[in-house]
């Protein structure tokens, strides 16, 4: 084997390592509480960044969608956000970003009404838009970003 040849089958192996090795500055935070067979964790942790997964309005001791409703759901939702950071000893404070997703745009007023009941100013950037459908039929989601 020439030596241009050895030194590129080198660096193959050395990038190919790099690339699947797991940067040390990054967690990932699960309670186990969560459904162990969902592919996603609930919180990333890169350096100061929290990086939330999209929760939707499943009661954790039934397993299925709040009652009431678009109202009873974004309480849900917002309640799950709440309990997971602080499972893992954060707080609403730490969110600096929500995206909502809702399947009717109608609804936005209603969600702002409830979502003030969680953050209170100054609020954390947010963006906000309607989509065709979410996972379990959810009639909204929420994800987060936040800073610690």
């Amino acid at each position: 084997m020439n030596s241009l040849m050895k030194t590129a089958l080198l660096a193959s192996v050395l990038l190919t390592g790099f690339a699947q090795a797991k940067p040390s500055n990054v967690d990932f935070l699960n309670t186990g509480k969560a459904n162990p067979n969902l592919p996603f964790s609930q919180i990333v942790k890169a350096g100061n960044t929290l990086y939330m997964s999209g929760q939707i309005g499943i009661n954790p001791v039934t397993g299925k969608l709040a009652a009431g409703g678009f109202e009873g759901e974004t309480k849900q939702t917002l309640e799950n956000i709440k309990r997971t950071l602080e499972q893992h000893n954060y707080s609403m404070s730490n969110i600096v970003k929500c995206t909502v997703m809702l399947t009717d745009i109608n609804d936005f007023k209603a969600f702002n009404a409830i979502y003030t009941q969680y953050f209170s100013a100054p609020y954390p950037a947010r963006s906000a838009f309607a989509v065709k459908a979410l996972a379990l039929d959810s009639l909204v989601e929420v994800e987060c970003i936040g800073a610690v």
